[in-house]
């Protein structure tokens, strides 16, 4: 039954993708299809095997790492602030995110990233049909994040036409930065963490080449990836005061969209009987039942996606945590996979201001397209959770 339900998942994906393609005709069904089955592959192999099972923990032992490595410059700082056997949030999931971001900044500075990235994306190339600039783009936002991305491709910007520039933004929202991945561990599975990374990069290829296809020519295919200059002191005090940025800009969004949320519920509840929640629970109902969720839990299942869609991952990961008691194990791994993205509402602005801040005619082009960007970069949540509802 999950098999053929999830078969029904990926042709409602595929179809609604298709729906609001800009060329259907110049759409390339064979990349598609190894890609499909290279994601199949990598989930059963991350979830199903004891190969899978030593890669998930030896990643989850260096998070686990450099979350205490983290904790001892939190603890120094902030360490008469806690309660004793307390764990505050902003402390113990938010600040290690400083001290992840140095460690990025060093293998950039160090010129490893770079390479690494680089030849990952050639690599992809060869597998997705899309240009080297693309496949870069996607590796790269999965490492130093949605926004600062477009730093490293900047050279090309101006030169990119809509529907090129299109892909390299939903490859940036469907995917997640290295940076606060230890920060998703601390709330959710880890095995479910790495398994969507992985997906996503290849979910956010298979998505964008229906929507939005295109075929590029040779000499338009060029990657110079573009390497600020710095001494290796500065490049520190840059990549700390970053980390540090995220971390007080997801605190203080959590701040307003808990409390918002909190409001809106209460105000739902009072007039309608019903939470503000519970009431998009079931319009994602539908999209949680084809993503394989048992029917006596896609209500609330779904009221967490849409919290996604509507706040962040962070707001749905903690609703997620207090309510994994509710839920089975297969609704955990199938809800926690479809949470690790930056697929949201606010995502829209920050790829849009990120653009903009680099050239300001390509930054007004994304903000024009960016409903259909969130569309398509949900599209791919829900095709990863889809592919690991399958497996497990």
């Amino acid at each position: 039954m999950k098999y053929l339900l999830g078969i029904i998942g990926l042709i409602v994906v595929f179809g609604l993708a298709f729906l609001v393609s800009n060329n259907r005709k110049q759409i390339k069904y064979k990349p598609l299809i190894v890609m499909v089955v290279i994601q199949l592959l990598l989930a059963a192999l991350l979830l199903n095997t004891k190969f899978g099972f030593i890669i998930i923990n030896a990643i989850a032992n260096v998070f686990n790492k450099l979350l205490q490595y983290a904790n001892s410059g939190v603890e120094f700082v902030f360490g008469g602030i806690a309660n004793e056997g307390s764990q505050p949030f902003f402390l113990t999931v938010l600040l290690p995110i400083v001290f992840i971001s140095v460690l990025i900044g060093i293998l950039q500075h160090l010129k490893i990233l770079p390479y690494v990235m680089k030849w990952i994306g050639f690599a992809l190339s060869k597998i997705n049909g899309m240009g080297k600039l693309e496949s870069y783009n996607a590796v790269a936002s999965a490492i130093v994040g949605q926004s600062e991305v477009f730093i490293t491709v900047k050279k090309q910007l101006d030169h990119l036409p809509a529907n090129r520039l299109y892909t390299l933004c939903a490859s940036a929202m469907s995917t997640v930065s290295m940076s606060i991945v230890g920060a998703y561990m601390t709330m959710i599975e880890p095995s479910y963490v790495v398994t969507a990374i992985v997906i996503n990069l290849f979910g956010g290829f298979i998505i964008a080449s229906i929507i939005n296809p295109y075929t590029v020519k040779e000499e338009e295919d060029f990657l110079e990836v573009v390497e600020e200059k710095q001494s290796f002191f500065e490049m520190l005090g840059e990549y700390i005061l970053d980390g540090f940025k995220v971390a007080i800009i997801v605190g203080a969004m959590l701040i307003g969209f808990v409390a918002l949320m909190a409001a809106i519920d209460n105000v739902f509840e009072m007039i309608l009987g019903i939470t503000f929640q519970q009431l998009l629970g079931y319009v994602f109902a539908p999209l949680a039942f084809i993503m394989g969720i048992p029917a006596s839990e896609v209500v609330s299942a779904g009221g967490i996606m849409a919290t996604k869609l509507v706040t962040n991952e962070f707001v749905a990961m903690m609703n997620l945590s207090d309510m994994a008691s509710q839920f089975s194990e297969r609704t955990l791994g199938i809800v926690s996979v479809f949470l690790v993205s930056f697929a949201n509402f606010s995502s829209i602005g920050i790829i849009a201001g990120a653009v903009k801040g680099l050239s300001e005619k390509q930054g007004n082009v994304v903000a024009r397209f960016g409903f259909r960007l969130l569309y398509g970069a949900t599209l791919v949540s829900v095709l990863s959770a889809i592919i690991v509802s399958i497996i497990l």
